[in-house]
């Protein structure tokens, strides 16, 4: 998932089922996974947020001061994408 020449390292298919998993399976009310890319680290990681306004406010402010860029945005329920 993923690979492109924004993106040189792709996601594995598990890893992100297991990140979907880890965001239904938590305590807390996550409704939401945001996969982010680390240009620091070169690798994804998980966000996971309880409302979808999250993903505007990380959109709006793009890469952060730690290089960081949000890839995709994932309902962890319906396991669609969200815009």
């Amino acid at each position: 998932m993923f690979d492109s020449p924004d993106y040189p390292k792709s996601l594995s298919e598990d890893q992100f089922e297991l990140w979907m998993e880890k965001g239904r399976n938590s305590p807390l009310s996550y409704s939401y996974l945001f996969i982010i890319w680390s240009e620091l680290d070169e690798d994804y990681y998980p966000v996971f947020a309880e409302e979808r306004e999250a993903i505007e406010e990380f959109g709006r402010y793009g890469l952060s001061a730690e290089n960081q860029v949000l890839v995709a945005a994932y309902d962890l329920f319906s396991q669609t994408r969200v815009a």
